[in-house]
């Protein structure tokens, strides 16, 4: 069996969590649905020109939809700019308008804005206080209506409704056992998520418009407050850590904590929250949510490379740059491979560094190579669907191994159109 061949039974192994499917502009949320990939922008959404671009390069890295910033009505009057600029790049990613204490007034104001977004992202949270929240939530339900747009109900423990916790952290003082303050913490996000979601319902909002998300920054929390979401409710779950951090810490957490609920069957779309190195790229948190779903064999977005860590047979640096030079290969290759080829996601690749595992791991991949170890002859066998179908020397090993890349995506998987 090979790398695909196992991603496939690991993906009917895990169920779907809800049976309810939300459309955004095409985009299916729940259901049968696969877990869909987004991001949000870190642009000044008033820069029409720049926050297209970084949408752009989102789009293109894989994100099936993408949130902005609307703050103010420079944001506001600008978002019909921004769908303008993607149509003109032949882009037609969903845009999600990201709402914060003035979306009501905003989404008023502003028709344009309402009209060009695929959906409403507001935090309960954030929208108002006492009656002026009720009114105000409405308002923005109403206009969800008006424009036949989902909604997500995004809470946050950072800014989580204080009437809320309130009356959870008094009922539990009445409680004859009371729970410690995490257990009343995670109680009050899927308590606000859940009548936020049923006000919603009677404001008109149809249940098939509704996606909940309840974000906390604690892996633990984390998992604990979706399985306890998904056991109350069949919304559409948005997963992601917020606030998760940079580097190998923001990975390693959103990693952790989104496979365990993955695994489980929880979660419809996900996001990696990371913070971006200085000078980073943005979509960086995309590949990393498209890895986490591949890896998982969720999902198929991108021919995944298999590369041995090195070991003291490996004293040689060259399998760790060929590995580089065929994984760099791939992903610059993969939107042309991907508009030409059915199905060339799912090809699999092998760079190993010696005797030891390097045959037999080729062999598992698609196309494999097992580079010659410390003191092992010069010679690099390369495998294809586990088969020796030539030996490798030389100074041209790199090349000619992503030749054999490129003849094989061209023999194995069709054109697209049925053309040969």
């Amino acid at each position: 069996m090979n790398v695909a061949d196992k991603a496939g039974t690991m993906a009917a192994a895990t169920p779907r969590r809800t049976s309810r499917r939300v459309d955004v502009a095409g985009v299916a949320i729940g259901g049968d649905a696969p877990v869909v990939v987004q991001s949000m922008t870190n642009t000044d959404t008033a820069d029409v020109i720049g926050s297209a671009i970084q949408v752009a390069e989102l789009a293109r890295a894989g994100s099936e939809l993408v949130r902005l910033t609307v703050n103010n009505n420079a944001a506001a009057r600008a978002v019909p700019e921004i769908r303008e600029q993607l149509a003109r790049m032949n882009l037609e990613v969903p845009l999600v308008g990201d709402f914060h204490y003035n979306g009501h007034t905003l989404l008023s104001r502003h028709p344009a804005c309402a009209e060009a977004l695929a959906k409403f992202r507001i935090n309960p949270g954030n929208v108002g206080g006492g009656a002026q929240r009720d009114s105000r939530f409405a308002e923005i339900v109403e206009i969800a209506c008006r424009y036949d747009k989902p909604v997500r109900i995004g809470v946050n423990w950072g800014s989580l409704d204080q009437s809320v916790l309130a009356r959870i952290m008094d009922e539990n003082a009445h409680r004859s056992e009371p729970r410690d303050a995490g257990a009343v913490m995670r109680e009050a996000l899927v308590t606000s998520a859940l009548e936020s979601a049923h006000k919603a319902e009677e404001y008109g909002l149809g249940e098939n418009r509704i996606i909940l998300s309840a974000k906390v920054s604690s892996v633990q929390d984390l998992i604990a407050v979706y399985r306890d979401l998904a056991g109350r409710c069949d919304y559409p779950l948005h997963l992601g850590l917020t606030e998760a951090g940079m580097g190998s810490k923001g990975i390693v957490a959103s990693t952790a904590a989104l496979a365990v609920l993955l695994q489980e069957g929880i979660g419809d779309t996900i996001r990696v929250s990371l913070t971006p190195e200085p000078g980073g790229s943005r979509s960086q948190e995309v590949v990393v949510a498209q890895e986490i779903l591949q890896t998982m064999g969720l999902r198929a977005f991108t021919p995944m490379v298999t590369a041995c860590p090195g070991c003291g047979r490996t004293t040689s640096t060259f399998f760790q740059e060929l590995a580089a030079e065929v994984q760099g290969f791939v992903r610059d290759n993969m939107p042309r491979w991907r508009d030409a080829h059915d199905g060339v996601e799912n090809l699999t690749l092998a760079v190993m560094g010696c005797v030891v595992n390097g045959p037999g791991e080729s062999k598992h991949a698609n196309i494999g190579i097992s580079l010659p170890g410390t003191g092992e002859s010069p010679a690099a066998p390369v495998f294809e669907d586990g088969e020796k179908t030539i030996t490798l020397r030389g100074e041209g090993i790199t090349e000619e191994f992503k030749a054999i890349i490129e003849r094989y995506v061209a023999r194995r998987y069709p054109r697209k159109g049925g053309a040969r």
